[in-house]
Order: C-alpha cells, then sequence, then structure tokens
C-alpha cells in the first residue's frame, strides 16, 4: 500500500512548485503537466506520494471518510457503465459558439505517479458547471513523455547495472553534491511564488536503482524500466487509475502519450513544425540561449532541476584598461592590453565613473581572449564568455589573482570625466553574478555612493588595503542624469531623505535602488555628452550600440539566477548555432496582443503578467539532441523540446479517439482504419484548416476525413486553459503565440479563455475524493498561493457525512412534512433565498470563483435551510420546499462534489444521472422579503446578546448580593424615523456621496476630515458632536457592505409588521413569556435618541406572576408536570404556547387544553381515574382570562362576567 505522510514545504520564487511529490526519477514534482518543475535529483526521498485516496488511514474517525468512499467507488462504476464522459460531436453544426465548452489541462509528465492539482480541479469543477448549463463538454487529457527525465533515468539504470551488476550491489559512500543556493530578493509579484527569502538545499546522493525501489518496486521490474519505452507503458495506465478515482471528468477514448513512440501524435507535431517553418517562425541561426556544457546542449525549461523561467539576461561588459606598469602577477603578460571587464545594467551611466569596486577576498583570473587582450574577471564569467566567442576555444588562462593583489590599480575606463580611476574595495560583491567587478557610478547608485561615502570617512579601512588618499579623496560624484523629484545626484539626494547611515543599512539602500533605478530608467534626462536633453529609455540602446562598435564595451550574457541541468550542471548561456522559435517578431507579437485582449483571463494580475512576457520574450530554442519526442521534419539530428511540443496539441485531442484505437500508443487498428503513415501534412491541412483543399492522393475515404474535421471544427477554439499562474512565462504564451501561428487568419480558432491559479501547499491526503475536492474549492480563488488546511477538510467530510444523513431522515419523514399553500413568511423568505442562492452560484461558477460558489451554494445554502428549519418549529416545515431545496442543493454542489450530489440525487428517486441534469431555474426573488428576514436574524441576534448582558450578575455593592432575575416580558422599540440629528448627518453623508459620483464618477465618501468639516457647520448638531464621527464611521462601513441605500432616512419594509409576524419566533429564541412592541417615540429619551430605523432595541422585565403547576394525566406518554409563572391577563394560548415552548414532546400549542379542579384543594391530591383524566375538572373556555393576585398568591379566570378560582394546579390534555 502507499504510504500518505504529512510534510512540510517551501516554496521558491518563480516555481511552479505546490505539491510535493517524488518520480521515479527520483526528483521532486512541483506541478502536474508537461509544464512542471522538479528539484536536484540528489534531494530525493523514499516516500511515494498518490493523488489516490489512500484507503489505509490510520487517523481516527474513519467511519465517515470510508462511508463517502464507498459512495464515491458505487458512483463511479455507474459512470463508467453509462460511458458518461464521452461526447462527439453531433452531425449538425454548431448553432452557436456557446453550445459546447472545450476545456484542456497540460498533460502530466510520465515518470512517475500522479500527484494532486489544484489546476486540474479548476477544470474539473468549470467542466461540470458547464454541462450542467446545458453545454455539450470535453474534457480530454493526454499524458507527456517529451524530453529528457525519462531517457535520462532509463540511462541511469543501465549504467548502475554496468557498473554494479544485477540487482546492484552499491558502495555506502555517499557522492557529494552541489549546494544550489539563491540569495537574489524578488520582487514582490502575484503571480510569482509568496516567498521570496534565500533558499538553500543540499542533500546526500541515491542511485536510480534505489529512488525505484523506494516507490515499492521489485529488481525484476526495475530492469525493465532501463528500457526508456517501458515507462510509456507503466505510468500511463496508473495514472488513468488514479484520475478516476477522484471523478475527473474526462472522455478517456482521446488519451494520449507524445514522443515518436506514438506515431499519430509525431505526424500531427511533424506537420506543426512544417507549417511554422513554412511561415518564417522557425529559424535557424546562433542565439543567446542557456547552456548546458555538460550535456551540449540547450537547456530549456524541462531540462532544468532548477531555474525554470529563468532566460539570458543582457548586460554591457564595460572594458577598463589597465594602466602600465602592470602587477607582478601579470608580468608575463607582456604589453598585451589587459582589461578588467564589468558587467552592467546601465551603460548610460558611464559618464559618472569615479572608480572600480573590486572584492578583496575574490578569486580572479586573467585569460586570453580571441581578440588578442587579456581580461580580468572570475572563472564563473569567463566560463559564460568562453560559449559567447570571447575566446579561441578553451580558457587560457594567464594568472590567478586575488582580488588583494589588483587592489589600487589605476584603469582608464570609457566615458568617464576621470582621466584615470581606481580599484577600490567593496566587501558586498557577489561572485555569482556579473564578472566580480564593479563599475561606481556614486551620482546614481546608492550602492556606490555609500561604499564611496564610507572610504573617505574610513581611514583605517583604506590602509588595510593600501589606498591612498589621492585613490578616493579627490573623486565626487558626477552629475550625469536629472531625474524629477531627485535633482542631478539621485543617489547623494536619496541617501540623504532616506538617512543612509552606512552601506550596511541594507534594507533602505534596496529602498533607494528601486527608487532610483526605476524613475531614472522612465524619467531619467541626459546631462552630459552627444546624448544630452534625452530621456535615457530612448538612447539607451544607442549608447550601448557606441560603446560596443568603439571596441569600449562588448555584449555579454549569463543566466538571469542560477541554473541547474538535470545532469547537474551549472549553465551557462552561449551563442550557438539552433533552431528556434521567432517569438517576439513585431507581426506575431500583435497577434498574440490580440488574442490576449480578446481573451478571459479571469484575473486583472494574469492579464498584466501575460503582456508583460509578451513583450519581453524573443527567440526560444525548440530543439535538442537527446531526449525522447519527435524530430524536425527537415532536420532529424535534431529533437523537438518538450515545451515546443506542447503549444496545439488540444486539436489533435478533437481526433484522437478516432485515430487512437483505444490506445495510449495508437498500436492498435482504429474504427476508421487509418494508418499513421496515411496522416499526412495534406490530410492534417484538410481536417485542421478551413479553407484548405481535399487531398486527392489520400487513401482515406472521404467520409472520415469529414468526420475528423467535423469534429475538430464543432470543438474548437479551446474555450478553457487552466494551469499554474508560473506557466505563463513560458507554456501558456507559447500557446497564445502558436495558435496565432497556425490559424493566423481564422481568429475563431484563438483560444478563449485562461484561467492561471495560485499554487496549493498540500499537506495530506487522507480524505476522500469529495473531501478532497471540497477543500480544494475552499482554498482559493485568486492568484495567491492557497493551503490545504487538513482541519477544513475534515470539517468538509464531516459536513458532506451530514448532509447525507440529514438527506435521509428528512426523506423518512416526508409525509411528516407540511402541505398546503407555502405561504407563511419564512416560506416566502425560504424560496426567495433559494432562487438568490442559484443566482450567486450561477455567477460565481461563471466567473471561475469556485470558493465564492462553494460558500454560497453549500454553506449558505445549508445556513439558509438551518434558519428555515428553526423559524418553522412550530408550523412545521413545507413539503414541497424542502424538495425544491433538496434539489436545488443537489445541483448546485454537484460541479465540486460529484459524488456526493449523484448519491443524493439518487436517493431523491431520479433515475438519470444528476450528470446529465441541468442547472436549475431561479425563481423570482422577493428582494424586500429577504431584506426582512435579515433584519428579523440581525434583531434577534443583538436582542440576545441584550439578554445576555441583562441576565449577567452585577457586581455586588456593599450589602448589595441579590442575583438579576430570568425577564419574562420584553419590549421591542420601534423608530419610524432617526432621531433629528442622526437624519441631518445621514442627509449630508447623502449629498456628499453624490457630489463624490459627479466629480469622480464613482460613488464613494470623502475621507472624514471632509465628512467633520462639513459636518461641523451644522448647528442642530453642536450638541451631538462626540456622538457624530463614530456614526459617520459605522454608516462608512455599512455604505461599503449596502451602497447608497444605507443612507436611506426609511427602510424598504414594514419594520412593525416584520416584527408583529415573528413574535412567536421571539419569545421562543428570547424565552421569554410575552413581548410587546412599542415605538420609540413613546418610550423614555434614551430609547428615542438611540433608536433608529433598521436598529430597533429591548428592554427587560420581569412581570408579577403566580406560580401554576400544569399535570398531565394521561397514561403512557411521557409527559410530565410543569410549573409556569402566570401574570395578570394571561390566557389559554398563552400558558398553550409557553408550555409547548418547554415541553419538546408537544409539536403544536393548539392541540392542548387546560381543565381547573372544581375542588381547587382537593382536587389536585385525589389520584386520577383511569380512562378518565379529567374527572372532577371543568375545561377553561379559551376564551377565559387569568387574573393573579400575586400578594395573597391566588390566580383567579374570568368568563363571560364570572369568576371562577383555579387554585394551585390545573390539568392539561394534549389532544
Amino acid at each position: 500500500m502507499p504510504i500518505v505522510v504529512s510534510i512540510e514545504w517551501e516554496t521558491r520564487p518563480g516555481v511552479n512548485a505546490s505539491v510535493p511529490y517524488i518520480e521515479a526519477d527520483g526528483l521532486y514534482r512541483m506541478d502536474l503537466g508537461g509544464e512542471s518543475q522538479r528539484s536536484s535529483a540528489y534531494q530525493s526521498v523514499p516516500v511515494q506520494f498518490i493523488c489516490v485516496v489512500a484507503t489505509n488511514l490510520d487517523r481516527k474517525g474513519t467511519f465517515k471518510v470510508e462511508y463517502l468512499q464507498k459512495i464515491e467507488h458505487e458512483v463511479q462504476a455507474r459512470w463508467e457503465k453509462e460511458k458518461i464522459y464521452e461526447m462527439d460531436a453531433p452531425k449538425k453544426p454548431r448553432d452557436s459558439p456557446d453550445e459546447k465548452f472545450l476545456v484542456t489541462f497540460p498533460f502530466p509528465y510520465m515518470n512517475g505517479r500522479l500527484h494532486l492539482v489544484y489546476s486540474a480541479m479548476f477544470v474539473q469543477f468549470a467542466a461540470r458547471y458547464q454541462r450542467l448549463k446545458g453545454k455539450r463538454v470535453l474534457f480530454p487529457f493526454g499524458f507527456h513523455c517529451t524530453g529528457m527525465p525519462i531517457k535520462a533515468c532509463s540511462d541511469k539504470l543501465k549504467r548502475e547495472m554496468e557498473d554494479y551488476g544485477f540487482p546492484p550491489e552499491f558502495p555506502d559512500a555517499a557522492i557529494d553534491t552541489p549546494q544550489i543556493i539563491d540569495t537574489d530578493v524578488f520582487a514582490k509579484d502575484k503571480s510569482k511564488g509568496k516567498k521570496s527569502k534565500a533558499v538553500a538545499k543540499t542533500g546526500s546522493a541515491k542511485y536510480q536503482w534505489q529512488i525505484m525501489q523506494s516507490l515499492g518496486l521489485q529488481d525484476e521490474e526495475i530492469k525493465k524500466f532501463a528500457d526508456s519505452n517501458y515507462w510509456l507503458e507503466y505510468f500511463p495506465p496508473l495514472a488513468v487509475k488514479d484520475l478516476r478515482s477522484i471523478g475527473i471528468h474526462v472522455d478517456w477514448r482521446r488519451t494520449f502519450i507524445t514522443t515518436d513512440a506514438n506515431p499519430f501524435f509525431d505526424q500531427f507535431v511533424r506537420w506543426q513544425f512544417l507549417r511554422l517553418k513554412e511561415r518564417s517562425k522557425v529559424m535557424y541561426g546562433k542565439r543567446y540561449t542557456v547552456f548546458s556544457p555538460k550535456d551540449n546542449q540547450p537547456c530549456m525549461d524541462h531540462d532544468r532541476s532548477t531555474g525554470e523561467g529563468l532566460g539570458p539576461q543582457e548586460y554591457t561588459l564595460i572594458k577598463m584598461r589597465l594602466q602600465q606598469p602592470y602587477p607582478k602577477k601579470l608580468s608575463s603578460v607582456g604589453g598585451k592590453p589587459v582589461f578588467l571587464v564589468a558587467a552592467t545594467l546601465r551603460p548610460e551611466t558611464m559618464y559618472g565613473q569615479t572608480n572600480c569596486w573590486v572584492h578583496p577576498d575574490i578569486t580572479y583570473i586573467a585569460f586570453n581572449t580571441a581578440q588578442g587582450d587579456v581580461f580580468v574577471s572570475t572563472k564563473r564569467a569567463a566560463r559564460n564568455m568562453i560559449y559567447q566567442g570571447f575566446t579561441s576555444g578553451e580558457l587560457d588562462i594567464v594568472a590567478e589573482l586575488l582580488g588583494q593583489d589588483i587592489m589600487g590599480l589605476s584603469l582608464k575606463a570609457p566615458l568617464t570625466f576621470y582621466d584615470s580611476i581606481y580599484t577600490l574595495p567593496m566587501l558586498t560583491i557577489r561572485e555569482d553574478k556579473g564578472t566580480g567587478l564593479v563599475t561606481s557610478v556614486p551620482s546614481d547608485s546608492p550602492d556606490d555612493y555609500a561604499a564611496l561615502v564610507d572610504l573617505k570617512k574610513k581611514q583605517p579601512f583604506r590602509e588595510k588595503y593600501g589606498i591612498k588618499d589621492e585613490m578616493v579623496l579627490p573623486y565626487e560624484p558626477i552629475p550625469i542624469l536629472e531625474i524629477p523629484e531627485l535633482g542631478k545626484l539621485s543617489a547623494v539626494t536619496v541617501y540623504e531623505r532616506l538617512k543612509i547611515q552606512s552601506q550596511n543599512d541594507k534594507d533602505k539602500l534596496q529602498e533607494a535602488k528601486e527608487l532610483v533605478y526605476l524613475k531614472g530608467f522612465y524619467d531619467g534626462v541626459m546631462l552630459v555628452g552627444d546624448f544630452r536633453g534625452k530621456k535615457v529609455q530612448e538612447v539607451k540602446k544607442d549608447l550601448q550600440k557606441r560603446l560596443i562598435d568603439s571596441k569600449e564595451a562588448a555584449l555579454y550574457y549569463e543566466p538571469e539566477k542560477q541554473i541547474i541541468s538535470r545532469s547537474g550542471d551549472e549553465c551557462v548561456v552561449a551563442l550557438c548555432n539552433q533552431w528556434y522559435l521567432n517569438y517576439g517578431e513585431e507581426r506575431w507579437k500583435s497577434q498574440a496582443l490580440a488574442n490576449l485582449d480578446e481573451m478571459n483571463t479571469f484575473h486583472d494580475e494574469v492579464k498584466k503578467n501575460f503582456i508583460a512576457t509578451l513583450n519581453w520574450l524573443h527567440e526560444y530554442a525548440c530543439s535538442r539532441t537527446y531526449g525522447l519526442g519527435t524530430k524536425l521534419p527537415w532536420d532529424e539530428q535534431w529533437l523537438i523540446e518538450s515545451l515546443s511540443d506542447s503549444t496545439i496539441y488540444m486539436a489533435f485531442y478533437t481526433v484522437a479517439h478516432l485515430l487512437q484505437g483505444g490506445t495510449f500508443k495508437g498500436e492498435k487498428p482504429n474504427a476508421l482504419g487509418i494508418t499513421a503513415d496515411q496522416m499526412t501534412p495534406e490530410v492534417w491541412d484538410y481536417i485542421f484548416l478551413k479553407e484548405s483543399r481535399f487531398p486527392s492522393k489520400s487513401k482515406i475515404p472521404r467520409a472520415s476525413l469529414e468526420l475528423m474535421k467535423r469534429e475538430f471544427e464543432y470543438w474548437y477554439p479551446v474555450d478553457l486553459r487552466c494551469s499554474g499562474k508560473d506557466l505563463i512565462q513560458n507554456h501558456l504564451t507559447f500557446f497564445i503565440y502558436n495558435h496565432c501561428a497556425i490559424w493566423p487568419e481564422d481568429k475563431g480558432k484563438w483560444p478563449k479563455g485562461i484561467r492561471a491559479n495560485g499554487h496549493l501547499l498540500l499537506n495530506s491526503l487522507k480524505f476522500s475524493a469529495d473531501g478532497m475536492r471540497l477543500c480544494l474549492a475552499d482554498a482559493g480563488d485568486s492568484i495567491e498561493d492557497a493551503n490545504f488546511v487538513e482541519s477544513m477538510a475534515d470539517a468538509g467530510i464531516l459536513r458532506l457525512y451530514t448532509f447525507i444523513e440529514w438527506v435521509k431522515e428528512i426523506l423518512s419523514n416526508r409525509k411528516t412534512l407540511r402541505e398546503g399553500p407555502a405561504d407563511t413568511f419564512h416560506d416566502r423568505v425560504f424560496l426567495s433565498e433559494i432562487n438568490l442562492k442559484i443566482q450567486e452560484v450561477d455567477e460565481n461558477y461563471r466567473r471561475m470563483l469556485f470558493k465564492e460558489a462553494l460558500k454560497a451554494g453549500f454553506f449558505e445554502l445549508q445556513a439558509v435551510r438551518d434558519k428555515y428549519r428553526e423559524l418553522s418549529l412550530l408550523s412545521g416545515m413545507h413539503r414541497e420546499l424542502i424538495d425544491r431545496f433538496l434539489e436545488v442543493q443537489a445541483l448546485l454542489l454537484a460541479p465540486i462534489c460529484p459524488h456526493v450530489a449523484e448519491h443524493v440525487w439518487t436517493l431523491l428517486g431520479k433515475t438519470e444521472s444528476i450528470v446529465r441534469a441541468t442547472w436549475p431555474v431561479a425563481g423570482p426573488v422577493d428582494d424586500i422579503l429577504v431584506k426582512s428576514s435579515c433584519y428579523l436574524m440581525e434583531a434577534a441576534h443583538s436582542f440576545r446578546i441584550q439578554l445576555k448582558y441583562h441576565t449577567q450578575p452585577k457586581k455586588p455593592g456593599k450589602g448589595d448580593s441579590a442575583g438579576v432575575s430570568k425577564p419574562t416580558h420584553a419590549d421591542i422599540w420601534i423608530a419610524k424615523t432617526y432621531p433629528p440629528w442622526q437624519s441631518t448627518v445621514l442627509t449630508t453623508l447623502s449629498q456628499l456621496y453624490q457630489v463624490g459620483r459627479q466629480a469622480r464618477k464613482n460613488g464613494t465618501l470623502p475621507d472624514n476630515k471632509v465628512i467633520s468639516s462639513e459636518l461641523a457647520g451644522k448647528p442642530e448638531l453642536k450638541k451631538y458632536m462626540k456622538r457624530v464621527m463614530p456614526f459617520v464611521q459605522a454608516t462608512r462601513e455599512k455604505v461599503e457592505q449596502v451602497g447608497l441605500e444605507a443612507l436611506n432616512l426609511t427602510l424598504d419594509f414594514d419594520e412593525y409588521n416584520v416584527v408583529a409576524e415573528n413574535l412567536v419566533y421571539l419569545e421562543n429564541t428570547l424565552d421569554v413569556e410575552d413581548i410587546t412592541i412599542q415605538f420609540a417615540t413613546e418610550g423614555p429619551e434614551k430609547t428615542r435618541e438611540e433608536c433608529c430605523p433598521g436598529r430597533p432595541l429591548v428592554s427587560f422585565s420581569v412581570r408579577p406572576s403566580v406560580k401554576l403547576r400544569l399535570t398531565n394525566p394521561q397514561p403512557q406518554n411521557g409527559l410530565f408536570s410543569h410549573i409556569l409563572s402566570v401574570g395578570e391577563g394571561d390566557t389559554v394560548a398563552k400558558l398553550a404556547a409557553r408550555l409547548a415552548r418547554e415541553n419538546k414532546l408537544i409539536s403544536d400549542a393548539n392541540s392542548i387544553e387546560l381543565w381547573r379542579y372544581k375542588d381547587v384543594k382537593l382536587g389536585p391530591r385525589q389520584f386520577p381515574v383511569y380512562g378518565k383524566p379529567t374527572s372532577g375538572a371543568v375545561l377553561i373556555e379559551k376564551e377565559a382570562v387569568f387574573h393573579a393576585n400575586v400578594d395573597n398568591n391566588t390566580l383567579d379566570i374570568s368568563l363571560n362576567g364570572s369568576k371562577y378560582p383555579v387554585g394551585a394546579a390545573v390539568i392539561y390534555i394534549v389532544k
């Protein structure tokens, strides 16, 4: 059995990582699909994570989970039998684009078992919702095998058997692994992971064989994985099984795997790339790309252990010529020019150079270049330069230098106004960024200015590194840029404004840099040079070109941050020949932007990130020489890399069920009798390109081609693509680009929607499928990262179980529910609130706000039912309304918890699956009725709080220890209008609101200062000024909740009638004998001042009364005696209601009769006569009125002008 564990995981920014999972290749799986990320193989742990619900739950109370799992298994078997997800295009063409819904999700990579995925659930919810809305829904699901991982793992197994035998016997010694450190501070971006602190990870090595053993595989089975094709046979069937177990809505006839192992898909990808090349989208030439020297090929996103999404960073390499005499360690150079090279992102600031920073403890090298010069940099930077044409082949190192060896040297730097500058010490230089040498511009770099000030102030520091005063003290910042608000020396201005003390004020310096660099680029104007008076962003490239043309600088690239390949190699940026997709080409880019403009991205932040990606994305290498995949059709030494064969495969889904023959690889004959070699480019053209001619030379029957064409034309375009937010920067943008390239003139085939979501931190998988789905839906709707909260999943399981049990109970007692007209106040409210929830949930599902849909459609709808049940205790719930509620609840819950919904649907007697049902039609919503009900519940809540305060024991004073008696009576005070001072405030706020709407075109109140100033001039408010602003603030909060109606002076409903109609409920909830409703104008001054419309007040009192015992002589009914307080003016009906409230066995107060003893003294003492419970007693007529003499502790009744004694006890009979 699989081991299910709970672990903690830290997500790196920029890594689509949310669910840690150990693949069969020993790599942490971070996200499902062809766009997943993985950590170093040396960090594996022998644990298996599986998305199917574990059956060996080891926590307490597994009954409810097992109960739900049993339902899920039964429901899934039914769906399987009915083939409920299989959907074909109808013979008739679409009447409307909205009659179908094609939704896709990135196919998972097949080097291990699947793991739970947040995005996949979003697809599920959307698919099921759209089907309920009456659309034909297609959700296909394939499996990705392209790329390096599978091939690399199989090769490892071969080598291990060659080196260590079979079964292999490994040495005990661990293999050291490189430490992967990322110390950059990331910008805050909602599209990236939350955490931005430095992360360092190390681990011990694991052999691939041991990793496979940790998955529960035996040696004989593992041996088969040395053949890469076996991975393609082993894992896809397991993936299908796992996905079925969570109730995924997939047409499995259309599944397939990628690579040339599947000849049909292979032919499809070859056709795609032939058309891309014909349209000049695929190019060949030298391009800067991330490259693995060890693998000797470009290292694309899927080839990386760390650093997905990172690309080459362009620098201007400034050449600072070393003045002779050279230091001793460079004596072997002879007369060759020696340059200290510094990589900068701001070539426009080189006019202001004052020195060159060197780290005294970093090791540098001097090496020969192809141009006959000698460069000095770190060895890491030199390694990048080897692959960019700076050297002739291998690195020719002249000397190895410590930073101290080149300290205090004189340099000639380009553009600077100083004749010579010097190398000076800076201890914060990083060896893993740039060249380890930093050109200093203190006028516009806060770091440089802070370091220069420190060096000038601290003579001992200068002396330590042999720096003479003349190398530092004469050098001052040079004004080179003018930046609005920051002046001509921006770094100096910000340094002083933020009160930075030294270069150790890292937080303040970071803030200063962000401000200066951003404003400098967008608003900075050149003060010097040939470009004087022009904006920086206009001249940056021109200035860079001038420096390069004059041989004073060069272009230099390195990875944006450290990138490690799957082979453990630190990648470089290389200038090499390769096939690449020409992303960024202006016409192609404009098409992509046009598609994005029409697309629903569901979140503004997502659209912003797409635009940003389209603005920076350019040539992308689409080929490699190692791994699995499809060969480039015109140059078969190259394989198409894994992101590039994953862009329009959604089109292949539309015909896959007609070609694959029910297999992953298409190895069995299909129903149309088509073979892969018959799927020529001309055939694909005819199927997918509307204007293409019929392929007359094809041996495929025309009817078969028309069938495939009809399937494609019906289902396309993709209505929704769901994926992780980090894939915006590659896969999702490629998805847009390639659709625009293949269908440039047919915009109707361009994608219509992309939903990118945040990551999910999953702590455990010990739940039922629907329990897990409910928790995932509740995890969040934004692109922020979410958490799978175990307690929430437990609560969800309990809610689902309780709901099913309640349904079973209510159906078994259905005949006891009330019939007849559903016209009580609470009936009408219940029906309106059901209709309102249908509308709200419909809108939330449409906008893919699944957390909100779950909240309104399950949690709040259940609360609506609970309220109705509570308010209908006396009258009873109405049968037709409960039937309506049950159907609506099942349908609204079906997209998220389909198994429970299907089970409840069956309990309701429905013979057809809920999957084939339709969305409930919302009837009219009486908004005023709903508001009045909300008012009632809020008022009742407020009254209960007041009751609690009223009955709390007061702190006793001297000699005062009396407790608080339980109140028997309540007075509810209702205001027809606001107090005059509040009316003035509300009228003024309404006027200010309208002024704001006209001026700012948005209905908002001004800030409190403006409001206070306006109200201060009102003479009628002077007496109340201390209370005015608290009232304003409370009103402001209400305006934010409900809008302008919060400023109305009257309510939309009759407050008095609402309270009067629900007196019985209020008496019950407050546990008082009776309630009087009064208008605030009749109350004391405090009540008149505080009571206002919509905010009734309550006061409690204890009414003088006499105790009366009520005894039931009826045999064998479980009704006991009760003692009630009877006050002046009480009636039989009131006493019956109190008795029913105390005794829950009495469901109807109208069924109670009261009998008084003829002999009020001896009657209660006599034994009742069997069969004659009212013997010796007289019925108290309902018209009788009780009179209580508190002084004498006696009770009488009056009836028709006559009085009769009651005594201390009466008989009650329940008919």
